[in-house]
Parts: C-alpha cells; sequence; structure tokens
C-alpha cells in the first residue's frame, strides 16, 4: 500500500511531465481514494475501461488517454458525467500520461514497440529534438514490405493496413504509435525505408506511393498498449502494489 500523492510524484517525476506542453492535463485527473493497493491500468478511460476498473476493485485506474483535452466542450454532461461519476462515486483515482508516456525512454509506448518488434533504436524521429516523440531505428535483418506487416500482425494481434510505395527490403525504419500519420514526412526526411505508426489518412498513401516509403497503419490501439502496462508493472514491483491490466479493444 502507498498513500496517492506519493505515487503520484514518483510518476510525474519519472515521465518528466511538467516538461511537456500537451492537448491535455498530465498526471491526477480524478482524486478518490488516498491509500493505494490495487493499480488498474488501460489504454484510454472510456465507460467500459472505467467500469471494469471498479468491477476489479482499483483504487487508481493508470491510462494513456484520460480526459479534459483541449477545444472538448466543457459542461460536464453525457458520457462525461457517467464516466465521471462512475470514478468519483466509487473513490477512483484516475491518473493519465499523454505525450510524457510516449515518449519515455525505456516505458514508452515507443520504446516498448521497439522492445517487441526487435527493432533496434539509432534515435529520434525528429532527431534535433531532445523529446522526439517518434523513433529511428533497424531491423535486425532486411525484411520485406510483407514480411514486416506479417510481424506486426502477430506482435500485435491486429492485421495492419500497408501501402507499399516501392518493393525494396526494408532495414531502416520510423514509428510513432497512436495518431501519427502525419509525420510521415519526417520519416521521409530521413531517407528511412518504412514507417509505422497507428492510424491513416486519405492524404498518407499517396505521400508513401510517391515518396517510395513502406508505410504501416498498425492500429492506434494496438499500438498503443504497452507503455501503460510497463509503467503499471514497474509501479507494482516498485510499491508493491496488485496491478492489473485491462484491454478493452479498439479496432481503430
Amino acid at each position: 500500500m502507498i498513500d496517492r500523492a506519493t505515487l503520484v510524484e514518483y510518476c510525474n517525476t519519472l515521465l518528466d511531465s511538467a516538461a511537456f506542453q500537451d492537448y491535455c492535463p498530465n498526471g491526477l485527473q480524478v482524486e478518490g481514494r488516498e491509500q493505494i493497493r490495487k493499480l488498474v491500468t488501460g489504454v484510454t478511460a472510456s465507460q467500459a475501461m472505467v467500469d471494469a476498473a471498479v468491477a476489479a476493485g482499483a483504487d487508481i485506474l493508470l491510462v494513456h488517454h484520460g480526459y479534459f483535452w483541449k477545444g472538448e466542450s466543457a459542461p460536464i454532461t453525457g458520457i462525461k458525467q457517467r464516466r465521471l461519476k462512475g470514478l468519483l462515486g466509487n473513490d477512483v483515482n484516475l491518473l493519465a500520461y499523454h505525450l510524457p508516456l510516449d515518449v519515455h525512454a525505456s516505458l514508452g509506448n515507443n520504446a516498448q514497440l521497439a522492445r517487441l518488434m526487435g527493432w533496434s533504436i539509432t534515435g529520434g524521429l525528429e532527431p534535433e529534438n531532445p523529446r522526439s516523440v517518434g523513433l529511428q531505428g533497424e531491423l535486425p535483418a532486411p525484411m520485406s514490405g510483407g514480411e514486416v506487416a506479417a510481424h506486426l500482425a502477430r506482435v500485435l494481434s491486429r492485421e495492419p493496413l500497408h501501402i507499399a510505395g516501392n518493393d525494396r527490403p526494408i532495414k531502416r525504419i520510423a514509428w510513432c504509435t497512436g495518431a501519427a500519420q502525419g509525420y510521415i514526412d519526417k520519416a521521409i526526411a530521413l531517407g528511412v525505408d518504412a514507417f509505422v505508426t497507428g492510424e491513416i489518412s486519405e492524404p498518407t498513401v499517396h505521400a508513401a506511393r510517391e515518396n517510395g516509403i513502406h508505410f504501416f497503419s498498425a492500429g492506434h490501439h494496438a499500438t498503443e498498449r504497452y507503455g501503460v502496462k510497463a509503467l503499471g508493472e514497474h509501479l507494482a514491483e516498485r510499491y508493491g502494489l496488485e496491478h492489473q491490466f485491462i484491454d478493452i479493444d479498439n479496432p481503430v
């Protein structure tokens, strides 16, 4: 057991959350009970995730996608009211980290994807940015586009959408989990053979084809399961907490 303030302070420091200008507040978003025994982690604080955390007996729910995004409607009505009611009515804390959890060098979504896929990391997708959200690296050995797609499908349990900009093998690769299809231009500028992210937009297809780069849309949710899970496991080991990762699947 640990008190909430100690856990939150440690997470904020570990992830250097104050250094980021983000689309949402990072850290404690909803205050619940003070003493923490059971930690539940998941990707998004949807209603299904909140209900599952409550059913699991969570004292704190830790997610990558929390609440209070810039530009959203302010009134606490509709699904926002129901989600908050589920947390507040059961005294469950909500802790959320967005960009800090994408960027972290070992526990972050991008680092965890590289670990799972067996990719070596050689630098950032934005080499001049010390907090580059995406990464670049190399495969252990050259693979065809079809082989990379099959490997992604095996590891992530989701068939990726593969846009083959050429028929050359892939060795150098760049990636950014989530909705980072717009970063394909950064990957093209690096001269890598392929770019992997979660989502795809109509212009991305043309950018890949016309610039001769492989593009893989591997799923926003599928590529971002692993950072929050790794963080939960780290916290459980450090503080002796009971930890449960709950996967509320999302096909996007």
